[in-house]
């Protein structure tokens, strides 16, 4: 009897630390999900104080997004082989470290440079907290609620970077954008320390040199040809040149993964029907997002006046609806309908919320104009990005866990540098060919005026454009995903873990 109310006991406190643990991998995630767009506010300020161009200016965006997109791959699989506690600490650890020295940045290189190096530590910290997350919630039940909070997290995050951004800025310095990872990582690294326990595969994969550098160099060349759009044009050598090369490397990654001995990202983990539609649902939402953070950000400050602080504060409706739909979908509607009902419907909803925006006027207020849409649009995200992310990392073995989260948060990076650099692209060609066509008549009126109206036909015509890829969403996540709740397919390992657990029981009854 002692020993049945000790082993009970250690129960009750392992469940009591693993939300404990759900917390310290969802601050680490915040953290890195804050650094995609907590700089997007700082950056004329940053600009005023280290002497950059205007041009120069995107590649302090450009080079974390870089970096962190290239290297998800290898970083997840160093997860699988070095264990998971191990590089998740020394993710966190060297992301505070080159966060300070972002922070104290006396030039545009020094800057780049520490952006560059948080995306590398980024690659190797995600992975690491995704698996983490997968191996420690496995029963059903608790594991729709970690991921809940985990995917309103990934999701709204970047809501919450434009408001922290906003506030830091403005009351402090743009280097504190920088300095405040040094709170979110040391409390991180502090709590991953004590609480979370050395997790390696039994199987321990080798590190596939040609998978890393063919992948690398796909996402590297995707990942800048896009950025490169956005500022540029697709006409530009430095555009198709780079997404040309992309899509040849990648399309050799895939053909190198069928016959490497110990493949980077096993065809297995992609192939099952509901990771490859999980990984295509998550880059179509978060192209879709990161779209509509772009042109309210746009909008909320050049047509309505908003300081940066006041725009962080107005896509919090949008993250309250994310946060709670999250929730929801993934303990209540997920365990009994599964992810396609969820997934396509919540595309729906996404693509019903910009096509409201598509209504926006030169003098739209934002409680006519923009509440309602953004609650709607993120209620709709909150049903997709959270058992997207579930559902890309169920069942997958324990020695592929790693590379399984980095492929989830690939598809984020891909989805965030489509979105913003397609959509950036029809919004400038809208308001172009709009003042093309008006310009005579410009005698006439006021030359604000007609600026004004171009403004918000081209914010129209990419929400319009935004609807369509949440719409075209909805049927490749509906064509891609199986009908029913999520079943487990028992691996030998977790087999061989039934058989010992049972033998230990029967020890335990025996004495």
């Amino acid at each position: 009897m002692k020993l049945m109310s000790d082993a009970t006991s250690t129960d009750s406190a392992w469940d009591r630390r693993r939300w404990l643990v759900l917390g310290v991998i969802s601050l680490a995630q915040l953290m890195v999900v804050l650094d995609v767009t907590v700089m997007n506010i700082a950056l004329p300020s940053a600009q005023r104080a280290l002497h950059f161009t205007t041009l120069d200016r995107q590649w302090v965006v450009t080079a974390y997004t870089l970096a962190f997109g290239s290297l998800l791959l290898p970083g997840g699989r160093l997860a699988d082989l070095l264990g998971r506690k191990v590089t998740f600490l020394t993710g966190l650890a060297g992301f505070a470290g080159v966060s300070a020295i972002g922070g104290a940045s006396v030039n545009f290189a020094m800057l780049i440079t520490a952006r560059a190096c948080q995306g590398a530590f980024a690659a190797l910290l995600v992975p690491s907290g995704l698996s983490l997350l997968t191996n420690t919630f496995t029963e059903q039940k608790d594991r729709g609620k970690a991921f809940g909070i985990y995917g309103a997290i990934a999701g709204a995050g970047g809501a919450v970077g434009l408001l922290i951004g906003g506030a830091l800025t403005e009351y402090l310095s743009w280097r504190w954008t920088l300095y405040v990872n040094l709170i979110f990582a040391g409390l991180a690294f502090a709590g991953g320390a004590l609480l979370l326990k050395g997790q390696s595969s039994r199987v321990k994969p080798r590190l596939d040199v040609p998978g890393v550098v063919l992948v690398s160099g796909a996402v590297f060349c995707l990942v800048y040809g896009f950025s490169n759009a956005a500022t540029h044009s697709w006409h530009a050598p430095s555009t198709y040149g780079f997404l040309a090369a992309g899509v040849a490397l990648g399309v050799a990654f895939a053909a190198w993964q069928g016959r490497a001995a110990h493949p980077l990202l096993p065809p297995r983990v992609v192939l099952d029907r509901n990771r490859g539609g999980a990984y295509a649902s998550i880059l179509i939402a978060t192209a879709g997002l990161f779209g509509t953070f772009l042109f309210l950000t746009y909008y909320l400050q050049q047509t309505l006046g908003y300081s940066p602080l006041v725009t962080g504060y107005a896509f919090l409706p949008m993250s309250g609806g994310l946060i709670v739909m999250a929730n929801l979908s993934t303990t209540v509607l997920m365990p009994r309908f599964g992810p396609k009902p969820l997934i396509a419907s919540g595309m729906l909803a996404a693509a019903g919320g910009t096509a409201w925006l598509a209504h926006l006027g030169p003098h739209t207020g934002y409680t006519a104009g923009v509440l309602g849409p953004l609650i709607l649009a993120g209620i709709g995200l909150g049903m997709v990005i959270a058992p997207a992310i579930n559902t890309g990392t169920f069942g997958v073995a324990p020695q592929d866990a790693g590379v399984a989260s980095a492929t989830v948060t690939v598809g984020q990076m891909l989805g965030a540098s489509v979105g913003t650099s397609l959509l950036n692209t029809i919004f400038a060609a809208a308001v172009t060919s709009y003042l093309a066509a008006h310009l005579a008549a410009a005698r006439l009126i006021d030359r604000q005026g007609l600026t004004g109206l171009a403004l918000a036909h081209g914010y129209d015509t990419a929400f319009w454009w935004t609807a369509g890829i949440f719409a075209a969403g909805a049927v490749i996540g509906g064509a891609l995903l199986r009908r029913g709740p999520l079943e487990q397919k028992r691996t030998q390992s977790q087999a061989d873990d039934r058989v010992t657990t049972a033998q230990a029981e029967a020890s335990r009854e025996r004495a």
